[in-house]
């Protein structure tokens, strides 16, 4: 070992032998780093099939050749971060930057000094364990600059691009001295220090090449075997225990034929004389359901986003089972507590959100598709976003926007500034759990189309003074299909729940409900603030104004949420959550209602739920509901709704 050590001390001593041995190691080196990014790059290729963080990533930037570089210009720092970021095997990994912005500031490319003396270095001193070597290189062959500040910076990282710029330097600079005739320059026992380090080193070169080999190997296999070079998997998968009950039988507003099929029989309702048929139900049994969303993100260009989510669930709510027509999924049911498809109960596997997205500018984007998804853009609350906040099908949202969960349209969302935001859509209904068979999915069908079914235009403006407050103004105008003389059930918004028709005298034994569509304009405001960073309290109102045709009678209805969030309650990352809502309140037209109003009572909800990360990708959300004058029903009992929800992101 210590006769090693000798060597390399003595090359410190002697350039040609330094900068040959340099050579020698920049070969090990390039080895090494090619075996690097071979290695990277297999890790990349695998992780551009799947990412392990739940959210939407850049992928794959264009890459551009790497441009030209002059001998001279090679030792500019610049010259050399610039190729250095457009060379296609090193982007996306981590670069050191060549120079920090005051070195930006004062290197130019042509403007590195040679200099004559290592003494003209201003921060090279004897004391430094390359000064000789430095001071050999410099006056002895010329061939090492200093920046134009008379520094020369030598505790800076060396990248492969300035190696390869000083040795070709001094390698030239040798061939001139070989040239005119100073061999003298070159002596025999640095050549024969260089002849004994190429031997030593010869296993290790080998190696280093059978590695290399390897690597490039694996390599190839995985991008022969990858999905793709652009898309990323992310998923979500939520377990569901939930459970309901009541202390007596509960009223609800629905056929007869509803009243042991909840998943089938409240999708449409009945008047008995004129008046909303009424039945009773008894508690429901617990259940343990689940659902999961695969989310296949794919980009162009490294700024665009083709989203392909599938889905698939089973879970059919305990709640349900004291729902009035129009009701199922509403109320006290958790969010992710719900069937995927169209047969409520099965676990069919269906194309959850479709959907294209792609930036003007810097600073809009533009969404299109066959199926996108509107809260992905609207009426969004930190307080209630569902994975991590509220989770009942009312708290995390309005309960009067919007007609259309996913349609067939685009979005435009604009981020005028720090404290303003713009978004607008255009809808046409196009929702995965709603059954073609029976006149939904109006945006796909030629029967409506676009424009003439159930369609929705939206506009939504977000004021933030700061980044613990916003404000959100949001308009939607909706035109709703009626099904059966009916309006209301899943895109009942904003009645929001129940069905409506023509008045008593209609939906007799569920025959012509009298019906053909409803204009409806929805008005929301929707605020969060984060007083501290362990508080903040959030809040919602809502009113809505449905015009029902042909008869030209109105119906309105109102609704508020109030709340507050508890963010990091007992541990990083963990949000504590109450809220108390009110999601419909009939103001005009509740003679209209064949199921919904109920008694004429108010139906208020408390709901308290806690998100417990266990680790980055696994929580455990418990919650628990009260649910006042179920049904708008007066006289019906508190209702309690127990969910425990286990979550897993990848």
């Amino acid at each position: 070992m210590s006769s090693l050590n000798n060597r390399w001390k003595s090359l410190l001593l002697s350039p040609v032998s330094l900068w040959t041995a340099l050579f020698l190691a920049s070969t090990a080196t390039g080895l090494l780093a090619s075996g690097a990014k071979a290695s990277q790059s297999s890790i990349d290729a695998s992780q551009r099939v799947v990412s392990v963080v739940p959210q939407a990533p850049v992928l794959s930037a264009n890459t551009q050749a790497t441009p030209a570089v002059s001998d001279r210009q090679a030792l500019s720092p610049r010259l050399v971060a610039s190729a250095v970021a457009s060379d296609p095997l090193v982007q996306g990994a981590e670069i050191q930057p060549m120079l920090y912005a005051a070195d930006a500031q004062e290197v130019e490319p042509s403007v590195l000094d040679q200099v004559t003396s290592v003494s003209q270095l201003t921060d090279v001193k004897p004391t430094d364990w390359a000064f000789q070597a430095l001071q050999s290189l410099v006056e002895r062959y010329g061939c090492i600059v200093g920046y134009p500040n008379k520094t020369y910076r030598g505790n800076r990282a060396l990248t492969r691009y300035e190696f390869a710029a000083g040795l070709n330097a001094c390698m030239d600079r040798i061939n001139e001295l070989i040239a005119a005739g100073t061999a003298d320059l070159v002596k025999k026992e640095d050549l024969l220090a260089v002849q004994k380090l190429q031997e030593e080193f010869a296993a290790e070169l080998a190696t280093l090449r059978g590695r290399v080999g390897a690597l490039e190997a694996r390599t190839a296999t995985l991008e022969k075997q990858q999905f793709s070079t652009t898309t990323k998997l992310n998923g979500l998968v939520w377990f569901n225990l939930s459970g309901a009950g009541a202390s007596r039988d509960v009223t609800y507003e629905g056929p007869a034929s509803g009243v042991n099929d909840a998943a089938n029989g409240r999708f449409f309702t009945t008047r008995t004389n004129g008046q909303p048929t009424r039945q009773v139900t008894g508690s429901p049994e617990p259940t343990f359901s689940f659902l999961t969303w695969l989310t296949l993100n794919t980009s162009f260009s490294g700024k665009d986003n083709l989203v392909t989510q599938l889905s698939a669930g089973n879970g059919i709510s305990p709640i349900n089972q004291y729902a009035s027509a129009g009701f199922f999924n509403a109320f006290g049911a958790p969010f992710t507590d719900q069937t995927a498809g169209t047969v409520n109960g099965r676990s069919d596997v269906v194309i959850h959100d479709l959907f294209y997205s792609f930036p003007v500018g810097d600073s809009i984007k533009v969404t299109v598709g066959p199926r996108v998804n509107w809260y992905r853009a609207f009426d969004f609350n930190r307080f209630t976003f569902f994975l991590t906040g509220s989770g009942s099908f009312d708290s995390i949202g309005s309960t009067q926007t919007n007609a259309i969960d996913r349609g067939s349209g685009a979005i435009v969302e604009w981020n005028i500034n720090k404290q303003f935001r713009f978004a607008a859509a255009y809808l046409g209904e196009n929702t995965e759990f709603l059954p073609s068979q029976f006149g939904f999915n109006t945006s796909s069908s030629p029967t409506f189309g676009l424009f003439g079914g159930t369609n929705t235009a939206t506009a939504e403006l977000t004021f933030s003074p700061s980044s613990t407050l916003n404000f959100r103004f949001l308009y939607n105008y909706s035109r709703i299909q009626a099904y059966g003389g009916q309006v209301g059930g899943a895109i009942g918004e904003p009645i929001p729940y129940g069905y409506v028709d023509a008045g008593p005298g209609f939906s007799e034994n569920g025959v012509g409900g009298g019906l053909k569509y409803a204009y409806a304009n929805t008005f929301t405001f929707n605020f969060d603030w984060l007083i501290t960073p362990g508080f903040g309290i959030f809040g919602r109102y809502g009113f809505g104004n449905t015009n029902l045709k042909p008869i030209d009678k109105a119906v309105d209805v109102q609704s508020f949420q109030v709340g507050v969030g508890f963010p990091d309650l007992l541990k990083k990352g963990a949000l504590g959550v109450v809220t108390f809502l009110m999601p419909m309140d009939i103001i005009r037209g509740d003679r209209y209602f064949a199921a919904g109003a109920g008694d004429g009572g108010t139906m208020y909800e408390l709901e308290a739920s806690y998100f417990y990360p266990l680790t980055d990708n696994i929580a455990l959300v418990p919650a628990f509901y009260a649910i006042f004058n179920a049904n708008n029903f007066d006289s019906n009992p508190t209702i309690f709704v127990g969910n425990l929800r286990a979550q897993f992101s990848f």
